[in-house]
């Protein structure tokens, strides 16, 4: 229990820092700030929120304090439990395709040629698509959740929601058929899916930097290509980002074998299944923090100022 209360605290302090930080630099920037950073505000807003709203629940009901909430409070927080876990990992493939997309790249970005006044509007349409359509997602969990009794048992998990009767809360599908059927759906979207894609965008930023980076050995003889001398930041960034997709994939990865192992197969070893599936749960957002602290320059700054 005292290992995640540390990573719950580490995920809360974590990204309030990140968000402290890296949105002040936004906020104090002419031109509003670069895109990357407001990507990581978001997905540290989203890693914020699950923290807030379901670990640190876990965490109290770990201390003893039981509260068995009305069906209307289980529905609310259960959609709401979806719905930030969901907008956490589409805000984590959005930082890896946004890094992609940016390496594709063959000049200067626009925005630095014509600065605007403020944030890109495709970049905030992009950010309101992720929370809108994952809030349709969790519908489902809306209206199929209710509230059990003190002794009450889980038969059906989501990576999503939680992995045990929290405050008495449980999912309340027609049948068993049609609960095992959006756990699968919701397997395939918003595990596999951007997992996989996660992968891709990673693995294809380390092809674009290979190729950038023999082609910069030529550019040290020839003046060309201010995208070429952004080489080795690039690279920088694209270690960063490469860890945080990796940690994902790791934690995610635990999370997912765990509770579908519980849904589908129920031996033995269920019961500790869910408590791996529960750490997993709670390690990208304790330690995206951390990695992401290594490579942003005014994080580092910040926390060398709090050492001092």
């Amino acid at each position: 229990m005292v290992l995640y209360v540390i990573l719950v605290l580490l995920g809360i302090l974590g990204n309030a820092l990140v968000i402290l930080v890296v949105g002040n630099s936004i906020i104090r920037e002419p031109g509003g700030g670069r895109n990357s950073d407001m990507i990581l505000v978001n997905m540290a807003l989203s890693n914020l929120l699950v923290s807030v709203m379901r670990n640190t629940l876990l965490v109290t009901s770990d201390f003893g304090l039981e509260v068995i909430l009305s069906k209307d409070w289980c529905q609310f927080l259960m959609g709401v439990w979806v719905w930030l876990r969901a907008v956490n990992v589409w805000s984590t493939l959005f930082l890896s395709a946004f890094h992609f997309y940016t390496l594709k790249r063959v000049g200067p970005p626009i925005a630095s040629l014509n600065p605007s006044r403020g944030p890109p509007k495709a970049l905030l349409m992009c950010f309101v698509l992720i929370w809108a359509l994952n809030l349709l997602y969790s519908a489902p969990a809306f209206v199929y959740s209710t509230n059990g009794g003190k002794n009450a048992s889980e038969t059906l998990m989501l990576v999503s929601s939680t992995t045990r009767p929290l405050l008495g809360c449980l999912w309340d599908f027609p049948s068993t058929y049609s609960g095992l059927a959006f756990a699968t759906t919701s397997m395939v979207i918003h595990e596999v899916i951007p997992i996989v894609l996660m992968s891709t965008t990673n693995l294809g930023s380390l092809l674009i930097l290979y190729a950038h980076g023999n082609a910069h050995k030529a550019a040290k003889r020839i003046e060309d290509g201010p995208i070429l001398r952004r080489v080795p930041a690039e690279r920088r960034a694209a270690k960063v980002i490469l860890s945080l997709i990796i940690l994902f994939i790791i934690s995610w990865g635990a999370s997912v074998i765990s509770v579908n192992y519980f849904n589908y197969n129920r031996g033995a070893s269920s019961a500790h299944m869910l408590v791996v599936a529960r750490f997993s749960n709670s390690g990208f957002i304790a330690f995206s923090p951390i990695i992401l602290a290594v490579g942003h320059r005014k994080i580092r700054e910040v926390l060398k100022s709090i050492v001092k």
